[in-house]
């Protein structure tokens, strides 16, 4: 029986597609050579040689373990994940970016916490950054609307471990040891397919970013934790494909157009993820002051066609 399906979505990002999966044939090959593994790429419709790289690795390399995915076109990360999904025979379910390296242990250990812990839906580990630190999504509170005006006005970072001015980032607990957390990040998202199939796995409302906040939303509303596990660790390169964030801009492989519509994308999914769990609980005035926030910041982190 296959215990873990990994899961890559990928888009123009072939050579790190590569490395990522050679980092797992290293320190999982016991497991994929028996088929206790396995690897499943979803690529969308990437146009820089990813599914022929892919292909070349799996002959060269004899990968019998390694399932590619070709959609026709850019399903965006949510749809990407369901489609590679339907070929997942894992009883858990590992949904990896293609912009990291994982290290000796790790999945192994995520699994091992996953079987002695059946209150857990999902689990990370450790994921850092290339400029020091961890990726901030892998640790998180809900973006109540409270918590994310403490966010984007910078209290948090003035008062990084208070309980009242940084509930997004939980910076109170304590970041070496195991504990329950609201929010992990798609990075690195190791899901029991119990838990999945409860809550009908990724909402395709989201095309890119705040798929994995609603996931883990929808999570605890059935009952799972979620758990950060810094015991172990993986190495998160960070927005290679959407071209946004600062620590991979010497190799993203995104152009001006690829980063306004990820920026589009952002900031709609904070509207989606606000209308589908917030918008019935908060008054109205609340909403719109919500709202005209989210329209403020799309417009200044967007960028011009003509800058």
């Amino acid at each position: 029986m296959t215990e873990l399906s990994i899961i890559i979505v990928s888009f123009n990002t072939a050579k790190l597609t590569i490395e990522a999966i050679e980092s797992l044939v290293d320190v999982c090959s016991v497991e994929l050579k028996s088929g206790k593994y396995e690897i499943i790429v979803s690529d969308n419709d990437s146009k820089d040689n990813t599914v022929e790289d892919l292909k070349n690795l799996k002959e060269k390399s004899k990968i019998k373990y390694l399932t590619i995915i070709e959609n026709k076109k850019n399903l965006g990360f949510a749809k990407g994940n369901n489609v590679g999904i339907k070929k997942a025979n894992g009883k858990y379910l590992l949904f990896l970016n293609s912009d990291t390296v994982v290290r000796k242990d790790t999945i192994q250990t995520i699994v091992g916490f996953l079987d002695t812990h059946k209150d857990a839906g999902a689990a990370t580990c450790k994921i850092e950054i290339p400029l020091g630190g961890i990726d901030e999504g892998s640790h998180r509170g809900f973006p109540t609307p409270w918590n994310a005006f403490c966010h984007f006005s910078k209290l948090e970072k003035l008062f990084p471990k208070s309980r009242l001015f940084a509930g997004y980032t939980q910076g109170w607990k304590d970041f070496s040891s195991i504990h329950a957390v609201d929010a992990i990040v798609g990075a690195f998202m190791m899901v029991r397919k119990e838990a999945g199939d409860q809550i009908g796995w990724w909402d395709e409302d989201y095309f890119f970013y705040g798929e994995d906040l609603d996931f883990c939303f929808m999570l605890h509303r059935n009952g799972w934790k979620i758990y950060y596990v810094p015991v172990v660790s993986i190495l998160h390169y960070g927005g290679v494909s959407s071209g946004i964030k600062k620590q991979s801009q010497n190799i993203t492989t995104s152009n001006l157009e690829r980063k306004i519509m990820v920026q589009n994308a952002r900031f709609a999914a904070m509207k989606i993820f606000y209308k589908k769990h917030y918008e019935n609980i908060y008054p109205k005035f609340v909403t719109w002051l919500v709202f005209k926030g989210i329209d403020f910041l799309h417009k200044k982190n967007t960028p011009k066609i003509n800058s």
